[in-house]
């Protein structure tokens, strides 16, 4: 596949050629088919990813698209021009008016994972069924699984596919649940036992005879991003082998066109990162991944890190359409009829931007209502009130205020266990506390995974390593919320130990504990929840901590901590000082 792809989109195109050999090109006309040979079949593939049940219009910064620079030129979303974006209901339009744009009735809806799992409260209250129904009436035909589809371990996706009440919760709503009316597909997610993948690997769709094949996959990271007990019993593949693997299977089987669904990404950066539908210097794991796929995969629909680009690598279209339903990939191929292959002069490519000016769907509508209602007076419920906006945007340090605050939380409830000090992971925070009253959806948003906090113990020399375990990862940290009484320095001169051997870092100094000095040989009891308590996020030395209690619900130990200490206001970020 040639490196050339129209760009139709409804914002400004400012793109830069990127350094890894992305080329966007002005458009071609279509071809046209050779003398007496059939006419070329024109498919349409609308992609989304990281919907993440967001069945209501998202608030904030996940509920807009940035349409321009900022005018100070740096590029940043603060001062940009934006528009809202996202809702199930203006999804589900959006749609269907770029199917009916085509015209032609071989529009085949996608997506790249995450469509479930740290979601709003009016979906993870009922398992994310009501998400799984509402994409089904959509019109979503084929899925990817991302590592949040394992959040409730691989028997609940299963039933998510398959339908069936919830085991433990039973029929929530007071209906059957028949199941996804779209085909989730999985292919490097192995049933350790079997050495089977879990879901199938592919499907193939036959529009007017020409076969398309998808290929499912997520992350090979998934076990490391997900707890335990979400992964038990599976092992994740290599995704450049196994898409090649199956791209060589379809092609046994006469399919010469074929998509990649998958959960891994990357990310724009520079002056015009901002374009949704630019493509300005591509970075991240999808990089590496599309270049070492096989040359017969076509386009590669990904997702995981909610960022947009629309992009060429190596002759493949790759697209992303960051999360919350916000935008919509519509993919125009244009398949030669005689030999199956995509004519590739003739792929055209845009991001759409999902605005909430158009109708709103009725279907959706009916299913957001009958949703809310059986959700009940729960979600309006006042847990707490907050001072002031408690944001969980990062400083220099990687330190946030509502970090710092859901670690408080954690700290304050687990006082009873002999913890000293708590430690949060920063992706376990979902969405900022604005100023004013705090329902229990707010709070819930804030914190959907429904973990159990873990107070374990850990020498001074465990817990150093914990901390010099956040750089060991070459230039992409991970920095863990420390609760109040804990505090330390880090050094911009000091050396990071590498992911085989973190505690010979030199990051990490100054570490103490209510003020005082943390001593290698002496233990202490430290609270995390049980995604990190399990080694999640890479933080395997924690699953050497000994004496583990489990206790309360995260969020319980949040609204918890909310209501008593009303108003709450935002933490100083002052727990983690950089020193030369």
């Amino acid at each position: 596949m040639s490196p050339s792809v129209l760009r139709r989109g409804t914002v400004a195109a400012a793109v830069t050629t990127a350094m890894t050999g992305l080329v966007v090109a002005a458009a071609l006309a279509p071809a046209a088919a050779a003398p007496n040979g059939p006419k070329p079949v024109e498919i349409q593939l609308l992609a989304l990813n990281d919907f993440h049940g967001a069945l209501e219009p998202p608030t904030g910064s996940g509920g807009r698209v940035q349409t321009g620079p900022d005018p100070d030129g740096s590029g940043g979303p603060l001062t940009a021009p934006t528009v809202d974006a996202g809702g199930a209901e203006y999804l589900a339009t959006q749609l269907r008016q770029l199917a009916e744009a085509q015209r032609r009735q071989n529009t085949i809806t996608v997506a790249a994972g995450d469509l479930i799992g740290a979601s709003p409260l009016l979906s993870a209250a009922f398992h994310d069924e009501p998400t799984i129904e509402a994409l089904g009436l959509a019109g979503l035909d084929y899925a990817s699984v991302g590592n949040h589809e394992f959040d409730e371990g691989p028997a609940e996706l299963l039933r998510i596919q398959n339908g069936g009440c919830h085991p433990v919760d039973g029929c929530a709503d007071g209906t059957p649940y028949e199941g996804a009316d779209f085909q989730y597909l999985s292919a490097n997610a192995f049933v350790t036992e079997t050495g089977q993948p879990l879901l199938d690997p592919y499907a193939v769709h036959n529009v007017q005879g020409v076969k398309v094949g998808f290929i499912g996959m997520t992350l090979e990271g998934t076990s490391q991003i997900v707890s335990q007990q979400g992964v038990a019993g599976l092992e994740f593949r290599d995704e450049v082998e196994t898409a090649n693997r199956y791209a060589a299977e379809l092609q046994a089987r006469g399919v010469e066109t074929i998509v990649v669904l998958l959960h891994e990404g990357g990310a724009q950066s520079g002056p015009d990162a901002w374009n949704v539908d630019g493509c300005s210097n591509l970075g991240g794991p999808i990089v590496e991944i599309a270049n070492g796929m096989s040359d017969a995969i076509d386009v590669v629909v990904s997702g995981h890190t909610h960022q947009a680009y629309n992009c060429t690598v190596d002759g493949k279209v790759v697209s992303s359409a960051g999360n919350n339903g916000r935008l919509v990939t519509d993919i125009d191929l244009t398949v030669d009829k005689r030999t199956g292959d995509v004519i590739d002069s003739a792929t055209r490519v845009d991001n759409v931007i999902v605005e909430r000016g158009v109708a709103a769907d009725p279907a959706q509508t009916a299913l957001i209502a009958r949703y809310r209602e059986a959700l009940g007076p729960i979600a309006t419920e006042v847990v707490g009130d907050a001072a002031t906006d408690i944001r969980r945007t990062a400083d220099a340090e990687g330190e946030t205020p509502l970090g710092n605050l859901i670690a408080d939380a954690q700290l304050a409830d687990t006082r009873d266990e002999g913890a000293v000090a708590a430690l949060m992971n920063p992706g376990g925070v979902r969405a900022d506390l604005l100023a004013g009253p705090i329902t229990y959806e707010e709070a819930f948003t804030v914190q959907p995974f429904a973990n159990n906090l873990v107070t374990l113990d850990l020498t001074g020399a465990q817990l150093d390593c914990v901390l010099e375990q956040q750089y060991a990862r070459a230039g992409n940290p991970v920095v863990l919320q420390p609760s109040s009484t804990l505090r330390y320095t880090v050094s911009t001169g000091g050396t990071a130990g590498p992911a085989a051997d973190p505690c010979s870092g030199q990051k990490v100094g100054g570490l103490t504990i209510d003020g005082v000095a943390v001593v290698p040989t002496q233990t202490y009891r430290i609270t995390v929840n049980n995604f990190l308590a399990g080694g999640g996020d890479g933080f395997t030395q924690l699953r050497t901590g000994t004496n583990a209690v489990t206790g309360s619900i995260d969020l319980d130990a949040f609204t918890a901590y909310l209501g008593a200490n009303r108003p709450v206001s935002a933490p100083a970020t002052d727990r983690i000082t950089t020193v030369a």
